[in-house]
Order: structure tokens, then C-alpha cells, then sequence
């Protein structure tokens, strides 16, 4: 199952807390999974393992105003796709510097999700 039971309502959950990453920050996929609670009717297993798959499939679809540019993978990098051009320039853009291998160092440029309150759903 990679979409989880109540998908609009994640979704939304999802929108609302990558809306909080300010300009110049990055989050990881994983780590929005983390701050959210795990769905109504959902395994918390399956939202532990397919968390990151969800908030993926969520910022896939999201609204224009949802910053999806600052969400990269656990390793700090651009996920590949065909917006992965434009994410590195709206990151740059940001502030947010890549390492020669194409990196991002969550050490400087990760949101300190701990600041944040995290959506419930």
C-alpha cells in the first residue's frame, strides 16, 4: 500500500507542515513522516516504512504554494525526476549550497524540525 488510508487528509497534514520549512532549509521526506502522526485506520508499522513513499506521493500533487523544492532525500540529495532541474535552482536560489557531489549538507542547511509543531491529523 503506498498510499496511506485517509490520503486527502495526510495530504493536507503534509502540506501544512512543509509549509513551515522556511526559505534556505531542507527536510527530508522521512522526517515530515516522522513529525506526523500516524494516520487514523493505519498501521504504525506501514507508517513507519512507507511514511516517506506517502509525503512523496503527497508533494507530487501538491498546491502551488506548498515549497515541495525543500524536501530532498535522506542522504541530502535531489531525488531524480522531472523537477529535480528546478528544485536545485529553487534551492540555490534559497541560499541552500550543494556539495560538489551534488549534496546538501543536512548538518547547515536542515530544518530544525524540533521548533516546529507538527500538523495532527
Amino acid at each position: 500500500m503506498y498510499a496511506p488510508p485517509n490520503a486527502p487528509e495526510f495530504n493536507a497534514a503534509v502540506f501544512a507542515l512543509v509549509r513551515s520549512v522556511p526559505a534556505g532549509r531542507v527536510t527530508t521526506y522521512g522526517r515530515v513522516a516522522e513529525l506526523l502522526p500516524t494516520p487514523q485506520h493505519s498501521n504504525p508499522d506501514a507508517h513507519r516504512r512507507l511514511g516517506a513513499r506517502w509525503v512523496g506521493s503527497a508533494l507530487h500533487a501538491c498546491p502551488p504554494d506548498v515549497p515541495w523544492h525543500r524536501v530532498i532525500n535522506a542522504q541530502g540529495r535531489i531525488s531524480f525526476g522531472p523537477g529535480a532541474v528546478q528544485q536545485h535552482a529553487l534551492l540555490s536560489a534559497e541560499g541552500v549550497q550543494f556539495s560538489e557531489a551534488g549534496a546538501v549538507s543536512l548538518q547547515l542547511f536542515g530544518w530544525p524540525a524540533a521548533a516546529a509543531s507538527p500538523p495532527l491529523l
